[in-house]
């Protein structure tokens, strides 16, 4: 059932988009409305006026809330803060945390949930500990994002020690975007598309007319983009397959596609690290485990979601466990040694119980790092189109699964080395990448904190450019995508390379384009 909530503002008006991602935090199927008139706000089930103060003299904010239900219940909140601003921010963004500061402690009231994560509903939170560790030290950081965002400790001290192992990892994190690139290679085709899925993923069966058109356009990518890589003077630190499935692909394909990387990019040899997502067990063969043995790809990902057959069937991945083991082994007798699994936290008719078994499953096995996903409604995903059709556990349970998780990962040694959050995405939780020491996905973490431009090929595929400079953090990031579908890709690959290399050139210099 939609609850119609009203926001009435006073003494500003906008922020819609910033109140009403607050607002779904606390109610999943919120109707939000703002400044209706007399007979529209009557018909709410949640009244919420907002009232923002300014004194200049002062240099103080203050906000006033007051929510009433239909009911006659009714909750109040104020909040008030300086108008400068700890983190650097300007007057808006400071503003802007305000008014959220105020509605998230009146709706933490008038609901008795606590949200972990305070004010913040931006995809990066780690993003913000770095552009802090750049001023303050560890400490002071982690006590800035609970003061200005009303992140609890336990969150604030996640987001420093992740922030810290990246460091440690990539210790020129900071400046890596000044000589270098990571590239990003989509391959848009899988066996079946998951029912939560929303990445390029086209049934590859019956489709192998569009996969050799589509590859035509990637090899013609690759040869143009390491064309201006080389007369930029970038090299590559990390390349990343993904999709999609890669290994969807049959294995002479996959093996002409190094040979067109080899052939195309600079410095492939200074190359610290190749990923390829072998995410469905049931595509990868022999074949393909050689092709990448022959390449020096360095990290695959095999891909469970789930040890619960039941639960795989109802999402739509036509693999069974067995094979995601027999996979993995295979895998590894043919030297891999770096392999990464994703699991799902909170997939249709999975509780705490369900959780257990995978985990006590993936023991195992081992894999060297663990990515920990919790489910994310996703607009155009099919599971949330039919969401009656899947029953999902419930906000407590979500949160103790994910705290099982979190104790299983510290008991077997892995430790968190990227984190990224999502909208809608259940228990207002996060997603956590776990590894083992040594094992951290390097491209993971340039790509979530936008330290570093991701040249995007091939569908689906979009390209983040950071412009270079910036010392407080705050670089301008400028975002490219290639188009989503095979067929339009296929039609427009020439003209898309052509634009993205005229916005790598505005980047990084005067390089000239020849096409």
């Amino acid at each position: 059932m939609r609850l119609i909530i009203n926001i009435e503002r006073v003494g500003f008006a906008d922020y819609d988009m910033d109140l009403f991602h607050l607002c779904k935090l606390f109610y999943e199927e919120a109707d939000v409305r703002f400044d209706g008139e007399d007979g529209e706000a009557a018909q709410a089930d949640l009244g919420i006026r907002i009232a923002l103060t300014i004194d200049e003299e002062r240099d103080r904010v203050g906000v006033e809330v007051s929510a009433a239900e239909a009911s006659g219940n009714t909750w109040d909140a104020s909040y008030e803060r300086p108008l400068s601003s700890q983190t650097g921010d300007d007057r808006r963004r400071v503003i802007k945390r305000a008014l959220g500061a105020g509605l998230v402690k009146a709706l933490e009231q008038a609901t008795g949930l606590a949200q972990p994560w305070g004010t913040l509903t931006g995809v990066r939170p780690t993003k913000l500990m770095h552009n802090l560790l750049l001023r303050h030290d560890a400490e002071q950081a982690a006590r800035i994002i609970q003061d200005e965002y009303f992140v609890t400790e336990e969150k604030a001290r996640l987001l420093t020690d992740v922030a810290e192992r990246q460091l440690k990892v990539i210790p020129d994190l900071h400046t890596i975007n000044e000589n270098e690139v990571s590239v990003y290679i989509g391959i848009p085709f899988c066996p079946t598309k998951c029912a939560y899925c929303t990445f390029p993923a086209y049934d590859i069966r019956g489709n192998n007319g569009s996969v050799e058109a589509f590859l035509e356009g990637l090899h013609y990518e690759i040869r143009e983009t390491g064309r201006w890589l080389k007369a930029a003077g970038l090299g590559i630190t990390t390349i990343y397959w993904g999709g999609g499935t890669p290994t969807s692909i049959e294995a002479e394909q996959m093996d002409a596609l190094f040979v067109t990387l080899h052939e195309s990019f600079p410095g492939m040899d200074k190359v610290r690290e190749l990923t390829v997502e072998a995410g469905r067990p049931d595509t990868i063969t022999p074949e393909k485990l050689e092709v990448m043995r022959k390449w020096k790809v360095d990290r695959i990902s095999i891909n469970p979601q789930s040890f619960t057959q039941q639960t795989l069937d109802t999402i739509g991945r036509h693999h069974s466990v067995k094979e995601t083991v027999e996979k993995f082994l295979l895998s590894r007798s043919m030297g891999m040694n770096n392999i990464n699994m994703d699991l799902i936290i909170g997939l249709p008719n999975e509780g705490l119980p369900e959780l257990k078994h995978t985990l006590s499953e993936t023991e195992k096995l081992m894999p060297e790092s663990l990515t920990v996903h919790t489910l994310s409604f996703k607009r155009a995903s099919k599971m949330t189109k039919d969401r009656d059709r899947y029953e999902v556990a419930e906000r407590d349970e979500i949160r103790a699964m994910m705290e099982e998780a979190i104790r299983w990962t510290k008991r077997h040694g892995y430790v968190p080395y990227y984190l990224y959050r999502q909208k809608n995405i259940l228990g207002n939780l996060e997603n956590v990448g776990y590894s083992l020491e040594g094992k951290e996905s390097l491209y993971n973490i340039l790509m979530m904190e936008e330290r570093q431009t991701v040249v995007g090929l091939g569908c689906g595929a979009v390209s983040k450019v950071v412009y270079p400079g910036g010392e407080d953090g705050r670089e301008r990031v400028e975002r490219f995508p290639n188009p989503k579908e095979p067929f339009h890709y296929n039609q427009a690959f020439q003209e898309y390379t052509k634009k993205k290399l005229e916005l790598l050139q505005s980047a990084y210099g005067n390089v000239a384009i020849d096409q």
